[in-house]
């Protein structure tokens, strides 16, 4: 079977891990790499296995016929111009997150990728990992019941000893603790309660050592969900911490909970004074090397050899997610609730 040819848009971090898992999944190929700076096209390809011809301009890249998709790994402040390109050019597109900074931008994305048809990935991975694949599965088989209560929380400390933290202090390079790197953690939530949500309360915060005092944002957010199923969520965002990396997940429904690895249903007959182990590699490094990336990428080129939408995190899970990071960063800035419908207006 012929490969789907892939364009990158931005080579650093994120780059990287995308082109790895790109060439390792059989489906795709990259054959081109588009980056503001001068890169060698012997170096790029000798380092990556493969002929990858350099691109300095972007039109240049896009206009290759033979390029089906492109992957948008450039910094977020340029993500909706180049979505948008890519999307003009009639390229599939693979978005990392988050996926834009405003929700003004979310619209003209939107707008652009439904005008020219094409399939969208939003690099939501935990939806892909070993972590949330059984957790879902759990809930699936409906082991736990209704769901009631949720909360998915993202602890990750970015500071001076971490790459992206150059950039990523800047309000035009991180935009929010949720939308720097909470959005993972939210965007779980999500999936694990399966409602809509209708309102949301956020409130944030900001350490006072110095190692995160060159933020223009605040660095740690609490947002609480309020579901239209009638049930309540709770995602906490913080950048500003020192700790290992932390993904909590915490379930509770009506015949059982769920508390990362380990879980306890009525159903089974078990001891509920005792957890029962659940076998999962838990979401555990903020390095884009540990992530699923493979999974998901593949997901969207069977998808698009099959003629069919991409499952999972499509153009209408980044928009439902993000939709909700505005609303609570909205929320953060009002001090009071905010509904989706209000945000789902503009």
């Amino acid at each position: 079977m012929k490969k789907l040819n892939v364009g990158i848009i931005g080579y650093g971090w994120a780059a990287g891990a995308h082109i790895e898992a790109i060439n390792r999944g059989g489906l795709a190929q990259v054959t081109a790499v588009y980056s503001s700076r001068k890169l060698n096209a012997d170096e790029v390809s000798q380092k990556h296995g493969g002929s990858v011809a350099v691109f300095n301009n972007l039109k240049a890249m896009l206009a290759d016929p033979n390029i089906q998709v492109i992957s948008v790994t450039s910094y977020p402040w340029e993500h909706t111009r180049h979505i948008i390109a890519a999307a003009a050019a009639g390229k599939h597109i693979i978005a990392e997150k988050p996926l834009v900074l405003s929700l003004k931008d979310l619209r003209a994305v939107e707008a652009a990728v439904h005008k020219a048809k094409v399939n969208f990935c939003i690099c939501f991975e935990a939806r892909f990992s070993s972590h949330f694949k059984v957790t879902k599965s759990v809930i699936d088989r409906g082991l736990l019941g209704k769901i009631h209560y949720g909360e998915v929380d993202y602890y990750h400390g970015i500071g001076p000893w971490y790459g992206q933290y150059r950039w990523n202090v800047t309000k035009k390079g991180g935009g929010s603790s949720l939308l720097t790197a909470g959005c993972h953690a939210l965007d779980a939530l999500l999936l694990c309660m399966g409602s809509e949500v209708e309102e949301v309360t956020s409130y944030d915060s900001q350490s006072a050592h110095s190692a995160f005092q060159k933020y223009e944002y605040a660095t740690s957010s609490v947002t609480i969900l309020k579901f239209k199923n009638g049930a309540v969520g709770k995602c906490a965002a913080v950048v500003d911490c020192f700790q290992p990396y932390y993904f909590h997940t915490h379930l509770v429904g009506s015949e059982g909970s769920l508390l990362d690895d380990k879980f306890h249903s009525n159903l089974l007959g078990a001891n509920k004074n005792q957890w029962s182990k659940l076998s999962m590699h838990l979401m555990d490094s903020g390095d884009v090397s540990d992530h699923p990336y493979q999974a998901e990428f593949d997901a969207l080129f069977e998808a698009i050899l099959k003629g069919r939408k991409m499952p999972l995190a499509g153009l209408s899970d980044a928009i439902a997610t993000h939709e909700v990071i505005f609303a609570a960063d909205l929320s953060a800035q009002r001090g009071k609730p905010v509904r989706l419908k209000e945000i789902r207006g503009k």
